[in-house]
């Protein structure tokens, strides 16, 4: 009995210390949260299109593996995630078939992790659907930051043309540089502990969009796919403190008086699914010395014409230099840190956050 005993022991350890088998969570599990636009028809295929949607979920394990589903519009376009596991460095992933299974594993022995999965290319690049996660146990989530900021814009917004860190500007293919999770807007919702939504459409004006775009922002702001005008949104999914709008380079110098009324009015469009947000207007960060004069005045013009009407939470912020260092004369990523940390002072300061 002294002999047998020893070795069960050793069995008991031996059984006890052997990993969870994992096991696979569909994408309608309660456990998941989702924020941005995302298509919900298929609960257990959500898609979505614009930059920035992310989703977050609490695992125990060293690794979990992520499924999705991949467009491929027109058959070659590829886009690409950011992964981030707990405070551990983004990682940016650029996907290479219709269907993907990423294993993703974590660097510190914690038991518990928490991982974020940004969509971090636009619209223009076709659309993602999650599946689900593969991994020993899905646990709840802490509570979301209880703060929201929407960013509506173009390009800019989008994080198009940041990043080179992989693939040089004019090499590979015009995506290849975009990194929505380390955008201005990301970065600054994140430095005020707040949730994110991007806007945003690459090439989008208010009154004139460029890149042989039909689309105009008053047009599509209602929509899933704002992209190809497609899909009614519903606001009450996501209702921001917050909303910042930097609309103005794609439309170039215009009339000012029709870009002002136009301007004013989608002010009224925006109060009308936000009645108590506060409306931020910006300069655009990438302007040259000529428009953002001239964007500097129309905005003030604006502002004032809102107040005048009765609607005092509205403000502008002019952005103190331009930044152009990226591709196409876009912010690379050390320009969109900048203006996040610009953005980030403002809106502690006029929101006392």
């Amino acid at each position: 009995m002294k002999r047998i005993l020893p070795i069960l022991v050793c069995l008991l350890i031996s059984f006890s210390s052997k990993a969870t088998p994992p096991h696979f969570y569909p994408a309608d599990n309660s456990l998941f949260r989702y924020t941005g636009r995302i298509d919900f028809s298929n609960e257990k295929l959500p898609r979505f299109w614009a930059s920035g949607v992310y989703i977050e979920a609490a695992f125990e394990g060293k690794s979990c593996e992520i499924q999705l589903n991949d467009e491929m519009l027109y058959g070659k376009y590829h886009n690409y995630i950011t992964v981030v596991i707990d405070d551990e460095q983004p990682q940016r992933i650029k996907l290479t078939g219709k269907t993907n299974a990423l294993t993703i594993t974590a660097k510190t022995n914690k038991k518990t992790h928490k991982i974020l999965i940004c969509k971090t290319t636009e619209s223009g690049i076709g659309y993602l659907e999650f599946l689900g996660l593969k991994c020993e146990k899905l646990l709840p989530l802490a509570p979301a930051p209880s703060r929201k900021i929407e960013f509506i814009g173009n390009s800019i917004t989008c994080g198009m043309g940041s990043d080179e860190s992989v693939i040089k500007c004019d090499k590979g293919e015009w995506y290849d540089q975009h990194n929505a999770y380390l955008s201005y807007g990301a970065i600054t919702a994140r430095s005020l502990n707040a949730q994110w939504q991007l806007s945003s459409v690459s090439g989008i004006g208010l009154i004139h969009s460029c890149c042989n775009l039909t689309i105009k922002m008053p047009q599509v702001f209602d929509k899933i796919y704002m992209r190809e005008d497609s899909i009614k949104w519903n606001f009450k999914n996501y209702v921001p403190d917050v909303v910042t709008v930097c609309l103005g380079q794609n439309d170039g110098i215009q009339d000012s008086a029709t870009f002002c009324s136009a301007y004013v009015k989608f002010i009224t469009q925006l109060r009308s699914h936000y009645p108590k947000a506060t409306i931020v207007c910006l300069t655009s960060p990438m302007a040259d010395e000529k428009l953002v004069a001239v964007l500097k005045n129309q905005l003030t013009s604006i502002v004032a014409a809102v107040k005048k009407s009765g609607d005092e939470n509205i403000d502008s912020y002019f952005f103190s230099k331009r930044y152009h260092n990226g591709c196409g004369d876009h912010p690379d990523l050390e320009d969109h840190l900048q203006i996040a940390n610009e953005l980030t002072a403002y809106l502690k300061k006029l929101k006392k956050w």
